[in-house]
Formats: C-alpha cells, sequence, structure tokens
C-alpha cells in the first residue's frame, strides 16, 4: 500500500452512532491534530449537512462519497486510509462488500457488529486473502464486545500476575446499565431473526457457542447458557438472560482459540444481568422471552417493527447518552481454586454513547500503535489484535475502567 493519507476514515458518518463518533473525535482531535481523519457515506448532501454540524473548526475536514455497494468508490475510499471504521448496519445487508474490498487491498478494518452469522460468514470467505494482504479485520468493537473481551483478557492477565495460572471458568454479570436503543440495534437483530425463519439450520449454528473459532479449535466444553431465573453462589445474585450474551461468549471463545487456548481448553465462560431476587429475574427472563418469541414470528415481528421499536436512524437522546453507564462484574477462578474478581464500568450509555468512544478508540488504536509487522493479517478480535495498547485507550481516553475488586 501507498503511504496512507489518514489514521482513519469514519464511514457511514451519518448513521446514529456515526454522528456520535464524529461529533466525539472532533471534540478530541480536531482536524489537522494528531489524528487524521475524514468522513464518508453514500450522500454528499448528508454529509456535508453533517460536516456543517460540526463547528467552524471542521471546514478542513475531508469528505468522501461512496456507496456501500459500490466496490469501485469503496476500493477508492480505502486506499487512502490506514483503517476504516464502519458503521454501517445491519452488517448482513450492507457490509460485505467493504470486508471484501479491506481483505483485497490489505486496509484495516474496524466495526461495530454483532451479528455473529455475519462474522462467520466474513471469516470463512475472506480470512485467507486478509491474510495474504495484511489486511487486519476486528468486528465486534463497540459495548459488543469490548467491555467483555477486554474484560476477560484484563482478568486473565491479572491472574497469571497473581496466581501464575488463567482462570479456567470465567463469569461476566451486569451489575447495573442504563442506555437507550437505537433503530440500528432492532434492524440488526429483526434481520437476524429473519434469516432464521429463511434457513432453519442457522438456528444451530447460532446456538454453538464456538461458531466463530477456528475450524481447528477443538474445544468440547460444554457452556452453560443462563436462559432462566437462577441463583449464582459466586455472584451471590440471582440470575437472567443477558441479551448480549449470543455475541459476547462467541468473541471470548475466539480469543481464547486465537491465543491458543491462552485460559485453558477447558475454559467456560458465561454472561447474565444481576437481579433485584428471584421474582425480578423470573419477570426479566419472561420479558426477553417474549419478546424475542414476537421477533422470531414474522407477523409479530412486522407489528413491532412498525409501531414498538425506534426506526433506523433513531436512539437515544443526547442526555440519555450522557447520563447511561454501566458496570459490569467478573468472576475468575483457576483449576488450583484460587479466585479473582474484576469489574469493567462505562460513563455512557453503553450502545452509542460508549460504543462511539470504543469504536473511535479502537481505530485509531489500530491505526497507530499496532504496527503491520507487529499483527499479521487476518481476523482478528478486540483483545487478540490490541489487548492492552487499547486498555490504556480506553481509561485515558474513553470513559472506561478496568479494575481488581474484592466482592460483586
Amino acid at each position: 500500500m501507498a503511504k496512507a493519507k489518514y489514521d482513519v476514515i469514519v464511514f457511514g458518518a451519518t448513521s446514529f452512532v456515526g454522528k456520535i463518533l464524529t461529533s466525539y473525535m472532533m471534540a478530541h482531535y480536531g482536524v489537522g491534530g494528531d489524528a487524521s481523519w475524514a468522513i464518508a457515506g453514500r450522500s454528499a448532501d448528508k454529509l456535508q449537512d453533517l460536516k456543517e454540524g460540526l463547528g467552524e473548526k471542521a471546514k478542513a475536514l475531508d469528505v468522501i462519497v461512496a456507496d456501500a455497494a459500490d466496490e469501485g468508490a469503496l476500493n477508492a475510499m480505502v486506499t487512502q486510509t490506514k483503517v476504516v471504521i464502519s458503521t454501517v448496519g445491519p452488517y448482513a445487508l450492507y457490509g460485505e462488500p467493504l470486508v471484501k474490498v479491506c481483505a483485497e487491498t490489505g486496509t484495516d478494518y474496524v466495526d461495530l457488529t454483532g451479528e455473529v452469522q455475519w462474522i462467520r460468514r466474513m471469516v470463512r470467505r475472506y480470512e485467507a486473502t486478509a491474510q495474504a494482504s495484511g489486511a487486519r479485520i476486528v468486528h465486534c468493537c463497540g459495548f459488543d464486545s469490548i467491555p467483555s473481551d477486554l474484560g476477560v483478557h484484563f482478568l486473565e492477565r491479572e491472574a497469571m500476575a497473581k496466581f501464575g495460572a488463567p482462570a479456567t471458568l470465567v463469569k461476566m454479570g451486569v451489575k447495573a446499565l442504563r442506555g437507550g436503543m437505537s433503530g440500528g440495534t432492532v434492524a440488526s437483530l429483526m434481520n437476524v431473526m429473519k434469516e432464521v425463519s429463511k434457513e432453519p439450520e442457522l438456528k444451530k449454528e447460532l446456538a454453538d457457542p464456538y461458531s466463530i473459532c477456528p475450524r481447528e479449535h477443538g474445544f468440547s466444553v460444554r457452556q452453560r447458557n443462563i436462559s432462566g431465573a437462577q441463583f449464582d453462589k459466586d455472584f451471590g445474585r440471582w440470575l437472567a438472560p443477558f441479551v448480549m450474551a449470543g455475541i459476547n461468549t462467541r468473541v471470548v471463545h475466539r480469543t481464547n482459540a486465537l491465543k491458543n487456548a491462552a485460559y485453558g481448553g477447558q475454559f467456560r465462560y458465561d454472561e447474565a444481568m444481576f437481579t433485584k431476587g428471584r421474582w425480578g429475574a423470573t419477570f426479566m427472563t419472561l420479558g426477553l422471552g417474549m419478546f424475542m418469541m414476537l421477533a422470531s414470528l414474522s407477523p409479530t415481528r412486522a407489528f413491532l417493527e412498525k409501531f414498538v421499536v425506534p426506526k433506523p436512524g433513531e436512539g437515544p437522546s443526547p442526555e440519555e447518552q450522557e447520563n447511561g453507564f454501566y458496570d459490569l462484574r467478573f468472576f475468575g477462578k483457576t483449576d488450583a481454586g484460587d479466585v479473582l474478581r474484576t469489574k469493567v464500568t462505562g460513563d455512557r450509555d453503553p450502545g452509542y454513547g460508549s460504543t462511539a468512544k470504543m469504536l473511535a478508540q479502537a481505530g485509531l488504536c489500530l491505526a497507530t500503535d499496532v504496527p503491520k509487522e507487529a499483527l499479521a493479517g487476518g481476523f482478528w478480535t478486540p483483545a487478540t489484535a490490541m489487548g492492552d495498547k487499547l486498555i490504556e485507550r480506553l481509561e485515558n481516553h474513553a470513559g472506561l475502567e478496568f479494575k481488581v475488586v474484592e466482592d460483586a
């Protein structure tokens, strides 16, 4: 590749999360500062409106017009940058051409997808191409799944330092979370449901905890799946299912596989929500189950999309983003029985206010902190691509904290 003009290009800058991300980039880096960046998308008018809305200091911000389906325009865009940050979802509908072009040109790429079936397809189709070109492709650089993936990475790092052995059992419990839901997230979820209705065999794939691990992973240990209300003696809490566990646990297991089973060949990992007692866990389980059932059926799914859930482009208000937060608790145990507890906290609405900052820092970390010679091309996870370097950025610039604690 020729010398890149930009560190990062934000593709899909006029999307809901793209706008939050560009505002964050302007506030922290401006134009012509430490980070060189540009915005891109399919509508020149919307991009210009976004640029003008960023204020007087954004006059020098470059704008690139490219449609997600136009490989020629995507190729011209990606060859100008070290890293593309993509916010164009649902990725299963719109994301493949950009991944393909990045893999072919050797351009690094990050996104915030939580669509595990699409990730599996992209790895199967383009991993060999990315390995040959040197492109580092890193999915899941938002709330799903940086706090989980780097949270486990942090716990394992501390366990090795303290005990000289990894925690082969790790659990994550969501102690507190406040945030809104965006239409883009809902659209991705609904698209998964549509895919399952058309391809029933996909349901089995989605149930596989190792679905995005390399084919030769060799893992076979049965994983706990929190599907109903239950009491956990290690946390001392009642638990209910956590909607993001389906993607987060898969990313963590892929990390373990890519690290040559550094967490152990018999590593177990699960996620759940803390609740206030048995009834809280029961009602939360019933509510989530009812929503998923309605979303799985075409007529009721259409009703939800039309009258209940937010539309694409809609999401939490700036005040809701500002007032959001999350507190995730991790419990780890080694084979010898040594126990370590840690937490990951964030200072904004998890899905958007915090995700935008995580995604921006992931892109900048890959562009400036991880040289090509230090990490080969291929499909990586946040922990295997950036690890401690990204934790440092997130704590310094994105409002996250990773900490060892005494209790849950």
